[in-house]
């Protein structure tokens, strides 16, 4: 299965981010929740996105985080390896596009839980 990092992941059962890490889990897809907010999500810690953890085989990264508070975590994120990055509504970032695509990582701007739904993820 498709390990996913969760960029902006919440303990708050009402957010998109905190949907999206269920719908993985049922899915049967691993998922690494990061925020620079404490908690955790269905049994797994938040890891703390301030520390740049360290994360091997990283399939997919999903944003949920809006475009004024990702630069910061550019490099980062594109350091993980991942085949994709998925920009969730709200999150859709063209310089960062542009980045990915000229790293070689697929960046595509759609909904994760459209995806899974509909069999695309």
């Amino acid at each position: 299965m498709k390990k996913t990092v969760i960029i902006g992941a919440t303990n708050k059962s009402g957010r998109y981010a905190f949907m999206a890490a269920k719908m993985l889990a049922e899915h049967g897809h691993t998922f690494v929740p990061l925020s620079i907010h404490d908690g955790e999500v269905l049994g797994e810690k938040i890891l703390d996105l301030k520390s740049k953890p360290a994360i091997p085989d990283v399939h997919t990264v999903t944003m949920y985080v809006n475009p004024a508070h990702q630069e910061e975590w550019e490099d980062y994120l594109v350091s993980l390896g991942p085949e994709r990055v998925i920009f969730n509504p709200g999150s859709e970032n063209q310089s960062f596009i542009d980045r990915l695509e000229k790293a070689g990582i697929e960046a595509v701007e759609a909904c994760t839980l459209v995806m899974l739904r509909t069999g695309q993820f």
